[in-house]
């Protein structure tokens, strides 16, 4: 599981680094970065209740 949110985490980076370099992709870059904390939120509680 802790994996899957590494791989997710890279993703939404690099959609967010994308939409900045790139501009006309703007957006992009926002709902990279709104996934982005979503997923760090969600894996930090899992992986505070899993301990």
């Amino acid at each position: 599981m802790g994996m899957l949110i590494v791989v997710l985490l890279v993703i939404w980076l690099a959609f967010a680094v994308l939409g900045f370099v790139i501009k006309g992709l703007v957006w992009l870059a926002i709902i990279g970065l709104v996934l982005f904390v979503a997923t760090s939120i969600w894996g930090f509680v899992k992986g505070k209740t899993k301990a």
